[in-house]
């Protein structure tokens, strides 16, 4: 359900003098409860979103007020993060579980309330506690202030293609199993496309995404990977697409036959239906860097149908690239740059207040003791820490009220152990495998800028790693593989018109160069998006100290803030 409220006497005032639309609120409702479903042979309860897979796609201009009253009606704890949004000054709205807020309990209800600003393009929304994700997502567009335009010729139609993963099982017992067990989760079993897993599964000939085109039309297709463990490739038979934005950020157009995307971001590409009449599929498959390590390869695939083709007719099957396919992955992720002086650019901050090396990869824990696991259980960390979130209060409120012992500031900078760090050999020296569990952040001045240097390791094996940075988006200034050298690879970095994300890919063995700047006052978790990952403790925080002025200070929280 979806209601507008235009602001009164002062909007109206500025639309007598401009053309722009004013701001708006723009409402929604999410019930959150299950919803019996039949996909693959099986029936299941999962849940879900208003009884929608995926859940309800919102639309927003440009300067638009968000406003999403959520009433949990499952039997979880929930969280729903606006993975991408800013959150200027309304970090309590951000979502991640622990970090900006308690879970909402079953039968409770929170309203998040934010403003877009200085963003357009394709965002999503999620559930931010255990596997839910795998359910509990939609699509979330940010289109042009009125009286403003794309920086690319009007598309005749747009569409949403969420890239989903698909357990004929109850994905909170999966985590859950992991977690007790200490090995890695179970496997999904599809992909899907919109919800639907294709004809290539049992039981889901007639459980297909299809897209009808007209011939001569461009579609601007807003793909989003919002599966949770598996990067994926995308491609449609026979037609070309041309990439103009990525993470709601717009880049310069880059035409490519294949799209790869890590779960958590987001591409758009223009689509023009330029061939014969007929129908062709558009398929989704895995790219799997992490070598000999299980993963999902089965392939989902929808149909886009040219107005006028017969219905006999058997659509034309793209050739997808091998799951290990690393120079595509890499050339596709590498050649994108931002669109200079496009809408919302901005140019790399040259000075660099807090300089970071962060290594980044699995490890091992001990089990605890009178448990289930047959250790020692899988972990993660980043610089040699295995972040633990709280339990009895979330950050941003100890943040808020000056609460001491909930987290400490002393992540450190760079590796407290310099090695070899894309050498397997490292596997061979026990005690570097186990990481200590801490709740670490870095805390930096309001408007400073930092660099963040993402360095693979190969402990436990290597493998892409999808970092994604709550609060802000950072300039990706150069990428490559192997250990990253200062002397050598600083000669790679883009300043002129790099592009700009809040989730990025790291190369499997390799290494990724950022900046972002913290303007924005609060705690703003950093976690690897593979959702497995952040529990096992692939993550940290940065904690932005407040502005000089109220206009850069972190207000107080909303009276309905969630609860420990």
């Amino acid at each position: 359900m979806e209601r507008h409220f235009f602001f009164s006497a002062c909007a109206l005032l500025l639309l007598a003098a401009s053309t722009a639309s004013p701001a708006r609120i723009v409402e929604h409702k999410f019930y959150v409860q299950n919803l019996t479903v039949n996909k693959l042979c099986n029936t299941q309860i999962i849940t879900a979103v208003n009884g929608r897979l995926p859940g309800p796609t919102i639309r927003v201009q440009e300067g638009d007020t968000l406003l999403v009253h959520v009433f949990n009606k499952s039997p979880y704890n929930l969280s729903i993060h606006w993975h991408g949004v800013f959150q200027r000054l309304s970090g309590w709205a951000d979502g991640p579980s622990m970090i900006t807020q308690c879970p909402i309990r079953p039968g409770c209800k929170y309203i998040y309330k934010f403003t877009i600003i200085d963003q357009e393009g394709t965002l999503w929304w999620h559930a931010h506690v255990s596997f839910l994700r795998a359910t509990v997502y939609g699509a979330l567009i940010i289109r042009p202030r009125g009286g403003h335009s794309y920086p690319f010729p009007m598309p005749y139609k747009e569409v949403p293609i969420l890239l989903g993963e698909w357990w004929n099982t109850n994905v909170f017992d999966v985590e859950k199993l992991a977690v007790a067990t200490g090995a890695a989760p179970n496997l999904s079993i599809a992909y899907t496309i919109n919800g639907w897993p294709g004809d290539l599964y049992p039981c889901s000939e007639n459980q297909m995404y299809k897209l009808k085109l007209l011939q001569g039309r461009t579609y601007l297709l807003r793909i989003i990977n919002a599966a949770l463990n598996h990067e994926l490739f995308f491609k449609i038979a026979n037609h070309k697409l041309t990439v103009v934005s990525i993470d709601a950020r717009y880049t310069q157009p880059y035409v490519t036959n294949v799209v790869v995307t890590a779960p958590g971001q987001t591409v758009d590409v223009l689509l023009t239906a330029d061939q014969p009449v007929g129908s062709y599929y558009m398929a989704a498959t895995a790219y799997a860097s992490a070598d000999g390590v299980l993963f999902d390869n089965t392939t989902t695939r929808g149909v886009l149908a040219y107005d006028g083709a017969p219905s006999s007719t058997t659509p034309l099957m793209p050739v997808l690239p091998d799951f290990n396919d690393t120079p595509t992955a890499h050339k596709f992720y590498s050649n994108l740059t931002g669109l200079v002086g496009g809408p919302h650019w901005e140019p790399v901050p040259l000075k660099v207040d807090h300089e970071m090396l962060v290594t980044i990869g699995l490890g091992l824990e001990p089990c605890p003791a009178n448990t289930s696991c047959k250790g020692p259980k899988l972990s993660a960390s980043m610089n040699n820490v295995s972040f633990v979130r709280p339990t009895s209060l979330s950050m941003l409120q100890a943040f808020f009220f000056n609460v001491n012992g909930v987290y400490t500031t002393d992540f450190p900078a760079k590796p407290t152990i310099e090695f070899d760090y894309t050498n397997a050999s490292i596997n061979n020296n026990i005690p570097m495998l186990f990481a200590p569990k801490g709740t670490k952040v870095t805390k930096v001045k309001f408007n400073s800028t930092v660099e963040i240097i993402f360095q693979n390791t190969a402990i436990l094996g290597v493998e892409n790693h999808p970092m994604h940075l709550h609060g802000f988006d950072f300039h990706v200034l150069a990428q490559g593989f192997g250990n990253y050298n200062l002397a050598i690879d600083r000669k790679k970095h883009n300043f002129i018109n790099p592009q700009m994300r809040n989730t990025i890919a790291v190369p499997a063995g390799g290494w990724a160069v950022t900046r972002f700047t913290a303007n924005n006052p609060g705690v703003w978790v950093l976690h690897c998006h593979l959702d497995m990952h952040l529990p096992l403790g692939l993550a940290t925080a940065f904690v932005v100290e407040n502005g000089p002025t109220p206009e850069t200070t972190l207000p107080p929280p909303p009276v309905d803030l969630p609860q420990c």
